[in-house]
């Protein structure tokens, strides 16, 4: 009896310590002994990676400081165009009251003054006159009128003076009469057509009027008024 349990003793026990190390690698673990292995080395590994970086702080403080600084740009870029956007419309208006305030200039100091001195020479259309000399004279850099020629240069009379707008319209119709108006009838000549008319429609004799025709109509009007007759 004490011989075969001698024998189940040897047959129980490891012939070298190698396989006692196999059947000690041979152990099972659980999932929670597995686990917390892992989280050993894991812990372990990142640790030793970022030793050489403990200086600069914790990771997650520093991942958070560069997601603020992140939002911080992006904040500002946006605000920037923001600012670029209002700039651009601040330009833009600035340029129509640029523009708004050199038509008005224009206006005052080349138009008006060139569809005056057309009437003041009896144009026959003073805005046509107008708009055939309006590139023959500008504003210069002080605001003041120049007349110029189609070069751009400024043009001077026969004294070495500036040539005026004035100037400019009345050399314009002086070389282009049909621009003008007719000499009109003086006013004697006009107040002796009216007489002589007058004193037609006064002894005018009506039974030869059709009133059908308007112009007679218009004639036996004034007969009444210059006779009297209600």
């Amino acid at each position: 009896m004490a011989d075969n349990t001698l024998a189940k003793d040897v047959a129980n026990t490891p012939a070298t310590e190698a396989e006692a190390e196999i059947q000690a690698d041979s152990k099972s673990y659980t999932q929670q002994e597995v686990d917390n292995m892992m989280a050993r080395m894991r812990g372990s590994l990142e640790k030793k990676l970022l030793k050489p970086y403990e200086d600069l702080g914790d990771p997650e403080e520093l991942r958070q400081l560069r997601t603020d600084a992140e939002k911080r740009q992006q904040d500002q870029q946006i605000k920037r165009g923001e600012f670029e956007k209002t700039l651009q419309e601040l330009a833009s208006k600035k340029d129509l009251e640029i523009s708004r305030r050199d038509n008005i200039i224009r206006e005052y100091r080349i138009n008006t003054p060139l569809v005056s001195a057309a009437a003041k020479h009896r144009s026959v259309n003073p805005d046509q006159v107008k708009a055939l000399l309006m590139s023959n004279v500008r504003l210069n850099a002080e605001g003041e009128v120049e007349v110029v020629d189609h070069k751009g240069s400024v043009r001077y009379n026969d004294k070495g003076a500036a040539l005026e707008v004035d100037d400019l319209v009345r050399e314009f119709l002086d070389s282009n009469p049909h621009f003008v108006q007719s000499t009109p009838a003086s006013a004697h000549a006009r107040s002796s057509n009216a007489v002589a008319t007058d004193r037609s429609i006064k002894n005018l004799d009506i039974t030869k009027l059709d009133m059908k025709n308007l112009d007679d109509r218009n004639q036996y009007r004034e007969y009444r008024k210059l006779n009297g007759i209600a």
